[in-house]
């Protein structure tokens, strides 16, 4: 049997109907759904619906196309979503030589971050008319053609899970997501030491966990309630809005997570802040009578965990609806803090390797659900920011 292969390391999906590429002014005025192709200047990285940084790129996630270079007004900027497939060779972050190039862009003309923009992108390229390199395979035989430049394609991804909320910011983009994630496979709670066990699985030894606080490596069998035990810490502390151990934000393992016994007993249901003295037996944390900082490491993954418990639990299902709120002490209402600081620490750890494989495996294997903030980190300031 004859099997045909195609390897693109860079495929280029052209304007619709064949159309040269449009300017971002004319994409400005046609922001009705339709897909085509724009050329623009990167000029920045949006960051709000009247903000554009042009250093410190915080992500890989947005750029801002103008039809000049030396453009400063965002109102003559459009807003291009970068798509998961492209973040490695398009986002600012990990590329900032991309700013002033002139490039091409695939997408479909709609508001983003509240603004004029280009989503659910499909190619990037810069301008120019770069051929695209594809190699195809049939039998023995492989012919190559070459680029002169890098562009990507790559349809679908995990935004297609985030279909309905693309394009969308604040109140209403927080409406969307919810209405994504609430979507899930619900555990036991014994169900979830097992499940920890996987998604925190150490990466340098498969028969450990990595504890959230202290940073330890430990067997994945001791677990339990004796001292030095891991047991199941709930991030979004279980008072906050009392629900315990239920099946549902009591169990849901996108905020439980492995903790030391004793640390996980001394973070008790503080809310987070900075400041405290040290932490017995967790390195790196501090606590004082009403909060609790976590190590550097991990900041921003309580950051995460909590956004997406104040999105996932709107009050339905029989559960309170759970807030954020610039507050410490906050005791048995269903809120937690400190807004401020969790937004601060989101910014300052963005997510790693470990919390997006964990977040892929509780969606592939536990809940089918994910956290968005740790798809689109800059979902959080336009919801909270």
């Amino acid at each position: 049997m004859v099997t045909a292969v195609a390897v693109a390391a860079a495929l280029v999906v052209p304007a619709a109907s064949g159309a040269a590429p449009v300017t971002v002014a004319s994409a400005i005025g046609q922001q009705n759904g339709a897909t085509a192709t724009v050329r623009g200047y990167v000029v920045g990285q949006p960051t709000a619906t009247n903000t554009v940084v042009r250093s410190g790129f915080p992500s890989d996630y947005a750029l801002a196309l103008a039809d000049s270079p030396t453009q400063t007004g965002t109102g003559q900027m459009l807003y291009v979503q970068v798509t998961s497939s492209f973040r490695a060779q398009w986002g600012l972050r990990a590329n900032p030589g991309l700013l002033g190039r002139q490039v091409d862009v695939t997408g479909v003309l709609g508001a983003y971050f509240s603004h004029p923009g280009l989503t659910s992108t499909t190619a990037f390229a810069f301008a120019g008319g770069a051929v695209p390199t594809t190699t195809t395979t049939t039998g023995p035989t492989t012919t190559t053609r070459p680029t002169t430049a890098p562009t990507t394609t790559v349809p679908g991804g995990v935004d297609d899970y985030y279909r309905a909320a693309l394009g969308k910011s604040g109140a209403t983009l927080k409406t969307a997501l919810h209405g994504i994630i609430r979507n899930q496979t619900r555990l036991s709670y014994d169900q979830v030491w097992e499940a920890l066990k996987v998604t925190d699985e150490d990466p340098a030894n498969p028969n450990n966990v990595v504890l959230l606080y202290s940073g330890r490596s430990q067997s994945k069998s001791a677990n339990g309630g004796n001292a030095d035990d891991w047991n199941r810490e709930h991030v979004w502390a279980k008072s906050h809005g009392d629900f315990g151990t239920a099946t549902g934000p009591g169990t849901d393992v996108h905020h439980l997570r492995p903790e030391d016994v004793s640390v996980n007993a001394n973070r008790g249901n503080k809310d987070f802040d900075s400041g405290g003295s040290a932490a017995a037996e967790a390195p790196g944390n501090y606590t004082d009578g009403d909060s609790w900082e976590p190590r550097n490491a991990v900041k921003g993954d309580v950051a995460r965990m909590l956004f997406y418990m104040a999105v996932r639990y709107e009050g339905g299902d029989g559960f309170a609806n759970l807030e954020l709120n610039d507050r410490v002490a906050n005791g048995t209402a269903p809120y937690h803090g400190r807004s401020s600081v969790l937004l601060r620490w989101h910014a300052q750890d963005p997510p790693d390797a470990f919390e997006k494989r964990r977040n892929q495996v509780i969606h592939d294997r536990f809940q089918g659900n994910r956290n968005p903030f740790v798809d689109h980190p800059e979902w959080a300031a336009s919801i909270w920011g």
